[in-house]
């Protein structure tokens, strides 16, 4: 049965790039807000007469605090109704009608195998969530966890401060950024795409493993095929599409 629909209002507005603005939202009639980290909430924009045109659906990217405020990062499409609305259209006060949470795109129970969550753009935002869970929650993973983040520039980064310091904190988690566009990286960071990343991880230690895709349909599609061509089963690859 799906959740009722419900009022959020918007209490800040950061700009995380230059093209890319994060969202807090609060939901009012709840005092607290219970969603799994890896979740999504479907917006009811008012930018077309029927309905299914006006949905729009967002990874929430905060962890679960025991509030009712939750966190979206949206990317501005170029020609997109629902992020020229929320970008153009909305302000701090503004009402906007939600529903959620919703999805299972979300980490087993017990994490009894490493995990690759492989990214691009705004793709990042359940597995900031997923990270931040474990770590404010103190949950110690007997398995790593890798993000495989793949970016344009440096200024596309999403988040980066925050994952290099999880990084730091956290033995079980390691943060590979991947830059298409840039000429010069530094130490620890990579040039190209996420692809040939995950692959050499796996041929350093393969093992059993749970691979969650997140991101433009282009790179979970090869991500699919290339993991799959390594040998792992396609019950191992868990996906969340956007765009």
């Amino acid at each position: 049965m799906l959740e009722p629909w419900k009022i959020g209002k918007v209490i800040r507005i950061e700009n995380e790039t230059h093209s890319t603005r994060r969202f807090w939202i609060e939901i009012p009639e709840m005092q607290k807000f219970d969603f799994v980290p890896g979740q999504f909430v479907t917006l009811d924009l008012p930018i077309h007469e029927q309905k299914n045109k006006r949905w729009r659906s967002y990874s929430i990217a905060s962890a679960p605090d025991d509030t009712n405020i939750i966190e979206l990062v949206i990317v501005l499409l170029e020609g997109g109704a629902g992020t020229n609305y929320l970008f153009n259209q909305i302000s701090i006060g503004s009402e906007i009608t939600l529903r959620g949470p919703l999805g299972k795109f979300i980490l087993p129970e017990k994490i009894e195998k490493d995990i690759f969550l492989i990214c691009t753009g705004t793709g990042i935002a359940p597995f900031r969530s997923m990270v931040s869970y474990l770590h404010n929650n103190n949950i110690q993973p007997q398995k790593n966890i890798h993000i495989i983040f793949g970016c344009r520039t440096y200024k596309d980064a999403l988040y980066r401060k925050e994952l290099e310091e999880l990084q730091n904190k956290l033995p079980y988690f390691f943060y590979h950024p991947v830059f298409s566009r840039e000429a010069e990286v530094n130490e620890g960071e990579y040039k190209g795409y996420v692809h040939a990343v995950y692959e050499n991880l796996i041929k350093e230690n393969k093992q059993p493993a749970h691979f969650y895709l997140c991101g433009w349909k282009n790179m979970i599609d090869e991500a699919k095929e290339r993991i799959t061509a390594i040998g792992y089963d396609k019950k191992d690859i868990h996906l969340e599409l956007y765009g």
